[in-house]
């Protein structure tokens, strides 16, 4: 609820800005046309997961991973890793977020095991694998939109080095703070398999069907509005009840339009030029950490995607927009607020009944968010200059 206020604190703040002339009409409506697109394909897809989630597919999929897991800990962890890393790159941070968190804090518990170094590779996967696609992240949907022509396979190209030094830096961190833990054995259990196998398969061929179309040059929102139709049929047929108004992320998408128009206003008032200062220019190493600094500092204090709607007009070519997206994407470890996908984590956590304070969270994540940022953002320096 705190987001639905929030976001319509913002879009009121937006309406002013129109009515004082901050903003015109037709820049408004300029902002609209962008973004539309953006949050549809966010509606469809939440749909889509939590109707898979509705018919076990997730739940499947933990116990298999327990079963893969051969009774080490280690190999379990290595495995939620890639499950995590898999889920934010092809269905985005805030899916990851959002439904594998209760999936990895249940397999934990069901296997005997400490569920909190599985919810914290959760949340920080879902943010810093989030570099590779434009799928992945809210922030390179944006981004994808102002590097006209460039598809998913060119984007991933461009971002490819970077984001494997965000997924494998963070990971590290992450075992040698928790080894203790899991350099350990369990057992595992049998699950329980009395899901509709009709919703089940329907789930799983969908979404094997959607993540290869994500990826083909189509406008993201086209299969995944489709695959959401789809399932949404499957359920009207057999589990009615599950389709419901609280399917829809409104509250995000509400959160997300005031923050663009915000911003978008903000310029108006000379945003742009105080951020240019403060960013810099060029593509030498020092200035693309320069500004994918800035980025992280940005999302740490305010939240990724005003941090990065404030800084793309100083990010005007491919290399800077990437190190902008290193610095939006993988900084926000620190802060709560720094990534709507850590705030819904947190609430996941809540309702679970795991206990973590943002003291030892942030602590964590002072270490983490600076060595990846800096190691992604040289990684991304030194594949330019060797192009």
């Amino acid at each position: 609820m705190r987001t639905a206020i929030l976001g319509t604190a913002l879009l009121l703040v937006g309406i002013a800005a129109i009515a004082f002339g901050i903003l015109t009409v037709p820049e408004a409506l300029a902002v609209g046309e962008r973004v539309w697109p953006i949050l549809l394909f966010v509606v469809a897809i939440t749909v889509v997961t939590e109707l898979a989630a509705e018919a076990g597919l997730f739940r499947l999929i933990a116990e298999q991973t327990a079963r893969w897991g051969r009774g080490r800990a280690w190999l379990l962890w290595l495995l939620v890793l890639s499950l995590a890393v898999v889920g934010t790159i092809f269905l985005s941070l805030d899916t990851t977020a959002v439904l594998l968190t209760p999936v990895v804090v249940l397999l934990a518990r069901h296997v005997g095991l400490s569920p909190l170094p599985f919810a914290l590779t959760t949340v920080w996967m879902a943010n810093t694998a989030s570099l590779l696609l434009p799928v992945s992240n809210l922030t390179n949907l944006l981004a994808e939109h102002q590097l006209d022509g460039v598809g998913p396979l060119q984007f991933a190209t461009l971002m490819a080095v970077p984001a494997l030094i965000a997924i494998v830096v963070p990971a590290g961190i992450l075992f040698v703070v928790f080894r203790r833990r899991l350099l350990t054995r369990y057992e595992p259990n049998p699950g329980t398999g009395d899901d509709d196998r009709v919703l089940l398969v329907a789930s799983g061929v969908t979404i094997a069907l959607l993540i290869p179309l994500l990826v083909s040059g189509l406008p993201v929102w086209i299969p995944a509005v489709t695959a959401a139709a789809v399932l949404g049929a499957f359920f009207l047929a057999r589990r009615r009840a599950v389709l419901r108004f609280g399917l829809l992320p409104w509250q995000l998408v509400l959160l997300a339009s005031g923050l663009f128009l915000v911003v978008e206003a903000a310029h108006g008032l000379g945003l742009g030029t105080a951020l240019a200062a403060v960013s810099g220019s060029g593509h030498d190493p020092l200035s693309l950490l320069r500004l994918s600094a800035t980025g992280a500092l940005g999302a740490n204090a305010i939240d990724n995607l005003p941090a990065y709607l404030a800084l793309e007009p100083v990010a005007a070519d491919p290399v800077r927009l990437a190190a902008l997206l290193v610095g939006v994407n993988v900084g926000p470890l620190i802060t709560p607020w720094a990534s709507l996908a850590t705030l819904l984590w947190h609430e996941r956590l809540k309702a679970l009944g795991v206990e973590i304070s943002w003291g030892r969270y942030s602590l964590l994540g002072l270490v983490a968010a600076p060595l990846t940022v800096v190691a992604a953002t040289m990684a991304l320096a030194l594949v330019h200059l060797a192009t």
